[in-house]
């Protein structure tokens, strides 16, 4: 019902800043919350940082608290995530999630959002 790609990883160096992006067509205005989770080789997808739809409230991981910036473009039905002052620890596939389950609390909203729609994955790799 809601598809969402992502766009935007690539290579940076330590210090530096990307951002990238989720596009979501399809039930658009079935979405309630969407976000960004990571996830490195053998490890559990983390998640990162979340925003609702409506209201626009923002939700982050302590790791990422002062440097990542989640947002939304309303008219484009894409969420953005701008990071700043890359750690090479942030190296990861960067993967985007929507749901449609109303949820009352940032913990009911990560796992609302785990269990939701998925984009691919993008890989966002930064150097030493």
């Amino acid at each position: 019902q809601v598809q969402l790609v992502e766009s935007g990883g690539g290579l940076v160096q330590a210090g530096g800043s990307l951002r990238v992006s989720c596009a979501a067509s399809g039930r658009t205005f079935s979405i309630l919350a969407s976000g960004w989770f990571r996830q490195t080789p053998g490890k559990e997808r983390e998640f990162v940082a979340a925003v609702r739809w409506s209201g626009s409230t923002t939700y982050y991981a302590d790791s990422v608290k002062g440097r990542f910036t989640i947002s939304r473009d309303n008219a484009r039905n894409t969420m953005y995530l701008q990071m700043n002052r890359l750690k090479p620890e942030d190296t990861a596939v960067y993967y985007c999630a929507a749901t449609s389950t109303l949820v009352g609390s940032g913990g009911s909203l990560i796992g609302a959002l785990r269990s939701g729609y998925w984009g691919q994955g993008t890989q966002v790799t930064v150097s030493s």
